[in-house]
């Protein structure tokens, strides 16, 4: 059996959004690599699922890291990357997408103008 890379799993974040299927975070290591993160265009209308569920990983993510830059980890590509190159940027400058130690951050600004309810104290989902 392939060794897998290791990978901090972010103890305390949810796994997902209630009730959809969708993922927050992924169990283990992918044994044929890892997904490299890249900014995917975002369809989702504000109002829409797709746009809350958005808004609810943010969500999320500001009251798990703050304004502080957090590893990749064990979070979900995908989901990072419907906000990447956006609300979420590298914090490094040797940023590797495809690096479970990756650190990222929240642009805060960007992120406020875009899902401004994730910053509210609860969000109704």
């Amino acid at each position: 059996m392939a060794t897998l890379p290791d990978m901090t799993k972010h103890r305390g974040f949810p796994s997902g959004m209630p009730g959809t299927g969708i993922q927050f975070v992924i169990r283990r290591a992918n044994p044929k690599g890892v997904t490299p993160i890249k900014a995917l265009p975002r369809r989702a209308r504000p109002g829409s699922q797709e746009h809350q569920v958005d808004a609810a990983f943010l969500h999320v993510l500001w009251h798990h890291f703050g304004p502080e830059p957090f590893e990749r980890g064990n979070l979900d590509a995908a989901r990072l990357s419907l906000l990447f190159g956006r609300e979420v940027v590298p914090a490094e400058k040797d940023f590797d997408p495809a690096s479970y130690e990756a650190l990222l951050m929240i642009n805060e600004k960007t992120a406020r103008q875009s899902f401004p309810e994730s910053f509210e104290d609860v969000m109704e989902v």
